[in-house]
């Protein structure tokens, strides 16, 4: 048999084997414990196959050796993690519920405060990267600049003239912000510049990128561009003029007078967002027929006239009206934001830009509340004030949209600067004359249905973080028509757009989070509460912190109070204290340089 034979004897190195394995210990006498001559035992060879056999069933052993102790150690870690979970959820229960800080908020605030830092962590690094990019493309930008007809990266070519009636084919299509299910969509223009954080970069521009920013009305005749920076004559410059109008039969007033007072119209470009029913008159239909009279302005001008009509029931306030007219911005020099209800005076737009350019400051902004009409414009056009507001005047107030600051009524005075527009702390919707690429950069956020207080601290705020400076203009330019003297009885029948209010009832509160927490206006709400969507777009910039606009101007965004007389400040110390430190190439003021915390000095006082 192959190494096995019947035991009539125990010869050599061979062993005995049974059902039952004999062990060297047990071994007595050279034979095996309980061994019986009666029976016949199977001897097995110690051969190399019996080797590898006997080594293959000790393996199998140690196996499920292991696989037992394996299984016995998962459990017993089974049990552990589940006893550490359950205490450590204990111990979470506790602190949430019992532990306050000193704000009253204790751990809550704590993890909130965690999930503000994170996400501002996260965006630090996104921003930087998108430096980065911007940066590796800036050296192609300078080479491009040079070329005809070529533009910055992120920066569209400015063409004039220009008009959205040439862009059929080119709209966008959106979800209206008034409905949570997305159920109404509307087609709208594109913006001129998809991205506004390609063009500020999250850092401050360059002068030659700002400048490389609107057009002229007659090209270069080197290079055949519209765009020619600063070397564009003054009085060529191109003027875009926003206004949004609801159901306002003064709106078409308000077009005419923006063209037959301006002492160079052929350079002016109006866009109107028209929120109106059947049956009110069109923001561009002039008073009769062209054909009868086409030197009327609505006729002589029609080509630079763009009205985006909109169904009066669909609007929801100022913010999603005027987010339409920015989408209307094509390149110009100058850009401008108006009331539909407004008169403007003869050679307006000389002036208000002789003003501009004597801040030296490209980021600078002139806006302002407008003195009311009555008793402002003689016969002639000319304007009879030598008085102007000034925006220093804000306070929280409440209501079913939480708190929020809103700008109070404004002084009206003499200036206190000669031969300059005056800063100040505060942006106004009501005017607004700036360099285009500011609501190119700065555009009315999509998202914030239904508000109607809270988007000028929401502006201001993120133009400060871009960069921009904000002035009273010296001299009134217009003026506005208000429902109150000989205007009372015909501005009270124009409606307004809460007449719809209760088909978007609930989307102001949520719209309210979003506008105050972009700007981080409410730390007290979770981030989680509100709406992110296109943050970046309508988000904040890089030059400045909001942290740094509340501190200077005292504004305590915790406690929701202000340190108040700050007039006191702006109409005496403000221009000549912090205008000392407007960069040498008057890209801005650098408010790294400013130390200075406004402390109301009459706290007692009302």
């Amino acid at each position: 048999m192959n190494g096995a034979m019947t035991a009539t004897n125990g010869g050599g190195r061979d062993h005995l084997t049974s059902n039952a394995r004999s062990r060297r210990s047990n071994v007595k006498n050279g034979r095996p414990e309980g061994f019986d001559d009666s029976k016949v035992y199977e001897i097995v060879s110690d051969s190399a196959d019996s080797r590898a056999a006997r080594s293959a069933m000790r393996k199998k052993r140690i196996r499920r050796a292991r696989k037992r102790k394996s299984k016995s150690n998962n459990a017993a870690l089974c049990c552990l993690s589940v006893g550490i979970f359950v205490t450590y959820a204990l111990i979470c229960v506790v602190l949430f519920q019992n532990i306050t800080g000193e704000d009253g908020k204790g751990m809550r605030r704590l993890v909130k405060r965690t999930r503000e830092r994170v996400r501002d962590f996260a965006g630090k690094h996104l921003r930087r990267r998108k430096q980065q990019v911007h940066s590796d493309e800036s050296t192609d930008d300078r080479v491009d600049a040079k070329k005809p007809n070529a533009s910055m990266s992120g920066i569209p070519r400015g063409i004039w003239p220009v008009s959205i009636r040439n862009e059929d084919g080119a709209f966008e299509t959106i979800k209206h912000p008034g409905f949570d299910d997305g159920s109404v969509e509307l087609s709208v223009p594109r913006f001129w510049a998809e991205d506004p954080v390609a063009i500020h970069q999250n850092k401050l521009m360059t002068r030659e990128r700002a400048l490389s920013i609107g057009t002229c009305i007659t090209k270069d005749q080197s290079t055949g561009s519209n765009n020619r920076g600063d070397k564009c004559p003054l009085n060529e410059r191109t003027i875009f003029i926003a206004i949004a109008s609801y159901r306002d039969w003064q709106c078409r007033d308000t077009v005419t007078s923006i063209f037959t007072r301006a002492q160079h119209p052929e350079r002016l470009r109006v866009a109107v967002v028209d929120q109106i029913i059947d049956g009110d008159g069109s923001c561009d239909v002039p008073f009769s027929p062209c054909s009868e009279d086409p030197e009327q302005p609505l006729c002589k001008y029609k080509d630079q006239i763009d009205v985006f009509q909109m169904d009066a029931e669909l609007a929801v306030g100022p913010v999603f009206a005027r987010h339409i007219g920015h989408r209307l911005y094509r390149g110009e020099y100058y850009s401008t934001q108006s009331d539909a209800h407004v008169s403007f005076v003869a050679d307006w737009d000389v002036s208000i830009i002789d003003q501009m350019e004597a801040t030296r400051d490209e980021m600078a902004v002139l806006s302002t509340y407008l003195t009311d009409v009555v008793g402002s414009i003689s016969p002639s056009g000319k304007s009879l004030r030598n008085t102007r507001p000034i925006m220093c005047n804000t306070e929280y107030e409440g209501g079913v949209q939480g708190k929020h600051l809103r700008h109070l009524s404004q002084p009206e005075g003499v200036p206190d600067i000669r031969g300059s527009p005056q800063l100040q702390p505060y942006w106004a919707a009501g005017y607004s004359f700036s360099r285009g690429h500011f609501i190119a950069t700065v555009p009315y956020d999509l998202y914030q249905p239904m508000i109607f207080q809270g988007e000028e601290m929401s502006i201001g705020l993120r133009g400060f973080t871009i960069g921009y400076d904000f002035f009273a203009p010296e001299k009134s330019v217009c003026f506005h028509h208000y429902a109150k003297g000989e205007n009372a009885e015909k501005r009270n029948k124009v409606h307004h757009f809460w007449e719809h209010s209760d088909k978007y009832a609930g989307t102001g509160i949520k719209a309210m989070k979003r506008v105050l927490g972009i700007v981080h206006m409410n730390p007290e709400v979770d981030p989680s509460e509100w709406n992110h969507a296109e943050e970046e777009r309508y988000g904040l910039g890089g030059v400045r912190n909001t942290s740094k606009f509340y501190e200077v101007f005292g504004i305590d965004v915790v406690n929701k109070k202000t340190q108040r007389h700050l007039c006191q400040f702006v109409r005496g110390r403000m221009h000549k204290m912090f205008l000392k430190h407007l960069r040498p190439d008057g890209m801005g003021i650098d408010y790294d340089q400013i130390d200075f915390k406004w402390v109301d000095p009459r706290p007692n006082d009302p």
